[in-house]
Parts: C-alpha cells; sequence; structure tokens
C-alpha cells in the first residue's frame, strides 16, 4: 500500500510538470497553439498514468506512449520540450520491465519505441533531425527498461538462490535425521537380534539364561524408544530439548555392546582443560562414529574384543576403533554405516578411512576438525 501511496505522489509531481512544460510559449512555434485546459488535459494523461503503474504496467506504458506522441505531433508540448515526458516514460517502462516477462515487455518497449520515434521525427526541427528520432526515443524508453530487466535478473537470481538453499536444506536434515534413527535402530536391533537368538537357542534347556537375554530385550527396546522420541522430538516445534549423546556418554555404550558379546574397551583423552569446549555436533558425530563401529563389530564379528580411542586435542576430535573378530569373507555392501560415518566426518571437513586389518579384524579411523567453543 506504502507503494501505491509513492505512485500517486509521483503521478500528481509528474502531471503538474507536464502541464507546466505544455502551458509553455514556444519560440520554434511562435506560443502557445491550445486552449490551457487542452495543455492541462495532455500533462494528465500522461502523467496520471504512473499512479497505477505497478497494477497495469503494459497498460500504462503504452498509454504514456501514445499520449506523448500524440502530444509531440500535435505540438502540445513543443519538440524544444520533447524531454518533458521522458520521466514518466522512464517509470512506465521501469515497470513493465520488472512486472512482466522480459519477451513481452521487450515486444512492448520497441512497439512503443517506433512510436515516439514516428512522433519525434514528424516534429524534427533545429534540436534534432529525423534520423535522429530513433535514438532520442531510445534515450527516453531504453535506460528505464533496461533498469527494470536488470532488477528483475537479480530477483529472479535470489529466488532461484532461496528455493536452492531450502531444498539444500531439506535435504540435508532429512540425512541428519536418517543418519541418527539408523545409528539408534541398528546398534539397539544388533543387540536385540543376539541375544534374541540366544534365548532361543537356550529356551529348553536354560530357562534362567532365557529370562536374562529377555531382560536385556526389554532394557534394550525401551532404550531405542527413548533416543528415537529423542530425536523425533527435536523434529516438533515446540517440543523439549534433550541434549544429544556426546563423548561422557561412551562408557554407557561400551556397557551395552557387552551384552552382545563384544568386549569393548573406551580409552577417551583429553587434550583440553575444559570438556564444554567441544560443540556439540562434533562430540555426537565422534559418538555415533563409535557406536556404528561397535554395531558392525556386533553384527559381523562377535564375539570379539574391540579397543574404542578418542583424542581430544585443542582443534580436532580423533577417533578410532579396532577390533580382533573374524567376518565373513563378503559383507554385504549395502548397509548405511560406513556411508553415515563417512557422511558425518565430510560434514565436519575430516577425514575418513574403513577397512580390514592386516593382522586380522577391522579399524575405523575418523578425524573431526572444530573451532573450540568459547
Amino acid at each position: 500500500m506504502d507503494l501505491y501511496l509513492v505512485d500517486g505522489a509521483l503521478a500528481v509531481v509528474v502531471g503538474a510538470a507536464l502541464c507546466a512544460y505544455a502551458a509553455l510559449e514556444s519560440p520554434l512555434h511562435g506560443g502557445v497553439r491550445e486552449p490551457v485546459w487542452a495543455s492541462v488535459l495532455t500533462g494528465l494523461v500522461i502523467g496520471l498514468p504512473v499512479a497505477v503503474r505497478r497494477r497495469w504496467p503494459v497498460a500504462v506504458a503504452v498509454l504514456v506512449s501514445l499520449a506523448a506522441a500524440a502530444a509531440l505531433v500535435t505540438g502540445v508540448i513543443p519538440n524544444f520540450a520533447a524531454a518533458a515526458p521522458a520521466f514518466a516514460i522512464g517509470l512506465a517502462f521501469y515497470t513493465l520491465a520488472v512486472a512482466t516477462p522480459p519477451l513481452r515487455s521487450l515486444v512492448c518497449a520497441v512497439a512503443c519505441l517506433a512510436v515516439v520515434s514516428v512522433a519525434l521525427a514528424l516534429t524534427g526541427g533545429d534540436l534534432w533531425s529525423r534520423t535522429g528520432a530513433v535514438g532520442y526515443g531510445a534515450v527516453m524508453i531504453a535506460p528505464g527498461w533496461l533498469a527494470g530487466w536488470s532488477v528483475r535478473e537479480r530477483r529472479a537470481l535470489a529466488a532461484r538462490q532461496g528455493e536452492q538453499r531450502v531444498v539444500q536444506a531439506v535435504t540435508e536434515e532429512r540425512l541428519r535425521v536418517a543418519r541418527e534413527l539408523h545409528d539408534v535402530v541398528a546398534h539397539t536391533m544388533s543387540l536385540i537380534v543376539v541375544k534374541a537368538a540366544v534365548a532361543n537357542h537356550v529356551a529348553d534347556a536354560e530357562p534362567g539364561e532365557t529370562r536374562a537375554a529377555l531382560r536385556v530385550i526389554e532394557e534394550a527396546g525401551r532404550a531405542a524408544l527413548t533416543d528415537i522420541r529423542r530425536v523425533l522430538g527435536a523434529l516438533r516445534e515446540g517440543a523439549g530439548y534433550a541434549p544429544a549423546p556426546g563423548l561422557d556418554e561412551l562408557p554407557r555404550l561400551a556397557e551395552r555392546a557387552a551384552i552382545g558379546g563384544v568386549d569393548v574397551h573406551v580409552d577417551v583423552r583429553r587434550d583440553v582443560p575444559d570438556a564444554g569446549a567441544v560443540p556439540e555436533s562434533v562430540g555426537l558425530a565422534a559418538y555415533r562414529i563409535v557406536q556404528e563401529a561397535v554395531t558392525n563389530v556386533v553384527k559381523h564379528a562377535a564375539p570379539a574384543a574391540c579397543r574404542a580411542t578418542v583424542v581430544v586435542a585443542p582443534d580436532e576430535v580423533r577417533v578410532e576403533v579396532v577390533d580382533d573378530g573374524r567376518r565373513p569373507v563378503r559383507m554385504s555392501g549395502h548397509g548405511h554405516g560406513l556411508t553415515g560415518m563417512r557422511e558425518r566426518v565430510t560434514l565436519h571437513g575430516g577425514e575418513f578411512s574403513a577397512g580390514p586389518r592386516s593382522g586380522g579384524g577391522f579399524a575405523v579411523s575418523a578425524r573431526l576438525p572444530y573451532r573450540a567453543v568459547a
């Protein structure tokens, strides 16, 4: 609404100025040739459409061009004052280029330029030759149209970049949630599957062992539900914030892995005095990398021994997980665990490697650089 008020004020100013120009006595034509009301009407017809240029850009551009051409041909606006309608024409064609597709606005601008050029050629005199009429008309029309076209292109580029940022943000968020859910579910389900297999194997012979396995399954299931609620709760607006797991939760991770038949030793070495200096996202990434590496040991190499070493340096966190288990010769290449670990490291601009050890077992290593939290 404010822009329409500005346009209304511009229309009044331009119309008043054009009325004054139209009423001038031309030394080249011997004075005014029309009644004052005709001069005033001419100024209003050229200037007042500026007030609605945003609503009907094509109609306003055409009307202003035709009115200016008619005023020049009839002498209402003398040829020495031909620059008088230029401001109204510039505003009209600026809005035309901003508000309409480029091809359509260009066709309209060329057509109006032809009309104005003919009018200027018919009134040619001492200030320009008839052959220079096209150039003079272009001077009145082209700057406004080019400025509007430039603004339209910049806005279109900004809109495309905004859409790309939205798509990228949605994709990154989807991948983040997928990684979190995969890490939570894969780790817990691996423990549940292992203990369910044990319970099924000893159900008849050792009822006590079966009950112990079922208790482990129950505890693992409850822990998984808690983690899933935390991940999904972070997606709901207004949900309470629950801190993500980090380096301090690694000992508990080792305890749960022991249930699946893997002896995990976690060694966290801190070379920084302040434990809170490590960003939460880096701590979460390190935790998930250890979790996924241990989960793979449970799924593919249990029973086995596993050692997880996490070194917290002033500018990076180094993670190394090695095991001595024997894995199948052909491991499935369709899992998402290694891919998720690599993505987490890549997001932090780090380095990641994983593969069999020469002496047996498997090794995972990652480097997560960071800037200390002030």
